[in-house]
């Protein structure tokens, strides 16, 4: 590879670094299958204890 595109390689990395730090993913956090049944598991035993 010569000097010319590594370099620029280079620096466009850390544009795109420094480009994505300023603008998050609106991605939503991804929840584990276990996470998931855990909180399912609980909502439904604290409706339960609402509706008694």
């Amino acid at each position: 590879m010569n000097r010319k595109k590594k370099i620029n390689s280079i620096l466009i990395k850390r544009m795109k670094k420094a480009n994505s730090k300023i603008n998050p993913s609106n991605k939503p956090r991804y929840i584990s299958k276990e996470e998931r049944a855990k909180a399912e598991t609980s909502e439904t035993q604290s409706s339960e204890g609402m509706n008694s």
